[in-house]
């Protein structure tokens, strides 16, 4: 029997201690969580539960609080403040970095989100309210505004002096050079700083060429970037080149996890910013859209079933087969559609090298067509002894393949030319393709050689 694990064994302490009334040794346990794991307890307890010791957190931790509630993720985070007066609020998001703070005030509502704003901005913290200006989902966003920068001028030793003297500012992974005018003009490692003589001018071991991305630079081309590049931060800079920020890996981590959310989600016709805590009403409007379309999509291929209505009253069998050539394209145009929205997600896809997506796509499902159409067909042959009908079905089969293979790769690449989230959109167009095909390309067939088939 395995042992339980020591998140589950936190977990049931928190709601003995809680349901008991002890306190004082509730807090002890949570003070000796780390925040990632405090969020992973919240996210377990129930929404009473939760309240209570985010409640006794705030009172006694407020940073540990902010902290946890941060790594949950900002929708749940804002649940969980909304109950509270802006003040509260407003004291509380000084606890965590601008950065974090902004993306939680996002998702407050939108009169208490002000009330928290002009409280902050009296309380000189400009910093989040500068953050909100820029685009959701671009660089400026995610930065974090207290980014330490030498200027060009110093020399080694002074700037040594300089980074001591440092306070709260983001991670000294790289050490940026910029002139007078806060131009970025160049980049050097700390370890390079502490090697080379105090009098060398910063200038002689600067690199001047360096990566950064713009403000309003998508977050996941922010996230492309430090991937491609293996940094472990990339400045961000305005239209003028003036270091405004800079995002560190661990943001690009959460990038990464919210994009690939998002893009799971949307290939289900689900909205990106969905959660399990998302109230039933709110999800209901999010996905009743997209199922509507699904229903007109629906009719669409019912009515080409429909066109072959008589040719199905003479051989009843082919209503049996006719889901199994709809369905299996749906599915294998799932698998293609999921490798290709990768690959466009990544950038390791594009129109210059879609010609040979295709073609491996198309190979795929030619192949997956002879495999499958020859065990259906065997199938159709052995339970309804009528050779021709198994023949027609591993046709169908084959042509509806070949259509979920090429469907899958074309139509996400023409909505990302359209600029259309390919996540999004691809799903309902592709079904409709294969089911359409599918329907037509048997019960077509089967038409065709109506006369061969046993009725």
């Amino acid at each position: 029997m395995a042992a339980p694990r020591r998140s589950d064994v936190v977990l049931d302490s928190v709601k003995r201690l809680l349901r008991i009334g002890a306190t004082a040794n509730l807090l002890n346990l949570l003070q000796k969580q780390h925040p990632a794991d405090l969020a992973q307890i919240f996210d377990a307890l129930l929404d009473a539960e939760r309240s209570a010791v985010f409640s006794l957190l705030v009172e006694r931790q407020p940073k540990l609080a902010m902290e946890t509630i941060s790594e949950m993720g900002p929708e749940p985070a804002a649940q969980l403040l909304t109950g509270r007066s802006a003040d509260d609020i407003a004291s509380l998001l000084h606890e965590l970095p601008s950065d974090d703070a902004a993306a939680l005030i996002d998702y407050l509502p939108e009169e208490l989100s002000r009330e928290v704003l002009e409280l902050m901005r009296r309380r000189e913290s400009g910093q989040v309210e500068s953050l909100l200006e820029y685009g959701e989902q671009t660089a400026g966003r995610i930065m974090n505004p207290s980014v330490f920068a030498l200027n060009e001028d110093l020399t080694v030793g002074e700037a040594i002096t300089a980074l001591q003297g440092a306070r709260d500012v983001e991670m000294v992974f790289y050490l940026y050079v910029v002139d007078g005018r806060r131009h970025l003009v160049g980049v050097t490692s700390l370890r390079r700083l502490l090697l080379v003589s105090p009098e060398t001018p910063l200038k002689r071991i600067m690199t001047p060429d360096i990566i950064s991305v713009r403000v309003d630079t998508d977050q996941e081309e922010v996230a492309r970037q430090v991937a491609s590049y293996n940094l472990l931060a990339v400045p961000v800079v305005d239209e003028e080149n003036k270091l405004a920020g800079v995002v560190t890996v661990d943001d690009v981590i959460d990038v990464i996890k919210d994009e690939a959310t998002e893009d799971l989600l949307r290939l289900a016709g689900v909205s990106g910013d969905e959660r399990i805590a998302t109230p039933a009403g709110e999800a209901l409007r999010k996905r009743l859209p997209w199922l509507a379309v699904n229903l007109v999509t629906a009719f669409v291929a019912a009515s080409v079933v429909a066109l072959f209505e008589d040719t199905i009253s003479q051989v009843t069998a082919l209503a049996v087969f006719m889901p199994i050539v709809a369905g299996m394209g749906g599915n294998a145009a799932t698998q293609t559609l999921t490798v290709i929205v990768r690959g466009l997600a990544l950038g390791e896809l594009s129109w210059v090298n879609a010609r040979k997506a295709l073609a491996k796509e198309s190979l795929i499902g030619l192949g997956n067509g002879v495999a499958l159409g020859v065990a259906a067909a065997g199938v159709a042959w052995a339970t309804k002894r009528d050779p021709v009908l198994g023949l027609l079905l591993g046709m169908a089969m084959l042509c509806n393949m070949f259509v979920a293979a090429t469907s899958g790769t074309l139509v996400p690449l023409g909505l990302k030319a359209l600029k259309v989230d390919p996540a999004l959109a691809s799903s309902v167009f592709i079904t409709t393709f294969t089911d359409v095909v599918g329907f037509a390309s048997f019960l077509g067939l089967a038409t065709v050689f109506l006369k061969y088939l046993a009725r």
